[in-house]
């Protein structure tokens, strides 16, 4: 086991490559214990030169409403009335308190990821 930290491009690609050749080791061996080792120092690398940033509020609601197969109606009574429903998917008004605290309950969304500024169409 020859483990270094991964600063270049070239170093995180050899890390890809030997990951894949050992990734179904089985635990407690020496290289079940290096392909634990590389994910962790993959993981770092990526969550530094490869953030994914969070979505927007619409989005995020928009991707949980998709991941639960439910469509834009199945809000009406949580946001407001179809109308208001609509205007909010389509980033013509803002989410109220009362409508994050009700997508909390309704679609499971942390409410850290619904207070996020996002622009609106104009």
């Amino acid at each position: 086991m020859n483990i270094k930290p991964i600063k270049t491009e070239a170093d995180y690609e050899l890390a890809l490559k030997r990951i894949d050749a050992i990734f179904d080791a089985p635990t407690d061996t020496p290289d079940g214990d290096e392909a634990e080792l590389l994910s962790l120092l993959i993981d770092s690398y990526e969550n530094e030169h490869y953030a994914i940033e969070a979505p927007d509020p619409i989005e995020a609601i928009k991707i949980r409403l998709e991941e639960m197969d439910l469509k834009q109606q199945d809000l009406v009574g949580v946001i407001g009335g179809k109308s208001r429903v609509s205007e909010v998917l389509n980033r013509k008004r803002k989410l109220t308190v009362e409508m994050i605290r009700n997508l909390t309950v309704t679609l499971q969304l942390s409410a850290s990821s619904l207070i996020k500024e996002y622009e609106l169409v104009k």
